[in-house]
């Protein structure tokens, strides 16, 4: 097993790469990396029946999008001729796109209450047990005020969305099961098992923010963003059936560790002022056919 270079020598290494390419010709390791990256997605454009000229219409506004807030030239105003310029396309499309409203920051209900309310279920002392993992709540307040799934509903939704809805809506998802009067939570359920809305929020959000780090880590920003996975080929089904057996132990351990300490800061972090950031920490597992086959390494990004 060997590591790969640190970021700051794959960076400079990727500078020298772009330095050799024709003059308004990206680097050629760039190029295969999005030919890498795109395969499974187009994968599952298609499998949905999402053809070019509908992925290249998104892509015409995102392109805009992103030319206009993050490439401006400081003091002068961002200008359809400055946009054209940046994207190829025609300050015609340019001009109509720049108008029109975007809408990736919807979010589908039952993510917005669900999220927070697995949150707090696997992070405050009050849900969990002696061994740290998530009480089965009874369904409805008791008498002697312990912890209840009417309770940590209140705690996340507003007054007037029943406990009873939410309980439906995390069934269907299979987030929780109900066992006898209590309520016990699917403890693999930071992702929902069901619901395709509910499933496709999350992978644009995880995906989406992966990306940006090694983005981040490519453009040389500094401090570089943690980064790491451990890829082995060569191995038979019941060994990755192992390997897979323990991902998702530690996984699940560091993930809940992750969120009980962001949980605790938060409360602590609402009382205070200044400028506030947020974070977002996952891990994946890919199993796959061993097609390549390459040298064994542990990837340091």
């Amino acid at each position: 097993m060997w590591s790969t270079p640190p970021v700051q020598w794959q960076n400079e290494r990727m500078v020298k790469k772009a330095s050799e390419s024709k003059p308004g010709e990206p680097p050629e390791s760039l190029i295969v990396a999005l030919r890498t990256l795109l395969k499974p997605l187009v994968r599952l454009l298609l499998a949905h029946g999402i053809t070019l000229p509908t992925l290249t219409a998104l892509l015409k506004s995102l392109y805009v999008e992103v030319a206009e807030r993050e490439f401006p030239i400081p003091g002068k105003p961002q200008t359809d001729s400055r946009i054209s310029l940046l994207t190829g396309m025609h300050r015609k499309d340019i001009r109509r796109l720049r108008h029109e409203p975007a809408d990736d920051d919807v979010v589908p209900a039952s993510v917005a209450v669900g999220t927070q309310l697995v949150a707090r279920w696997v992070g405050e002392p009050e849900y969990l047990d002696a061994d740290g993992s998530p009480k089965a709540l009874p369904i409805r307040k008791t008498q002697g005020g312990e912890a209840s799934f009417e309770q940590l509903v209140a705690a996340v939704a507003r007054q007037d969305l029943r406990p009873r809805v939410v309980l439906d809506e995390l069934l269907r998802l299979g987030v929780a099961e109900v066992d006898g009067n209590c309520v016990r939570l699917n403890t693999e359920a930071f992702i929902p098992k069901k619901g395709f809305d509910e499933k496709a929020f999350y992978f644009g959000k995880n995906l989406r923010d992966h990306i940006a780090t090694g983005v981040h880590n490519l453009l040389g920003a500094a401090p570089p963003l943690f980064e790491r996975s451990v890829s082995y080929h060569r191995l038979s089904k019941a060994s990755v059936k192992e390997l897979h057996e323990m991902a998702d132990q530690l996984g699940m351990q560091a993930l809940k560790a992750i969120n009980s300490k962001a949980m605790e800061m938060k409360h602590r972090d609402e009382r205070s002022s200044g400028e506030k950031q947020r974070i977002n920490f996952g891990i994946y597992l890919y199993i796959g056919d061993d097609d390549s086959a390459p040298q064994e390494q542990l990837n340091e990004k």
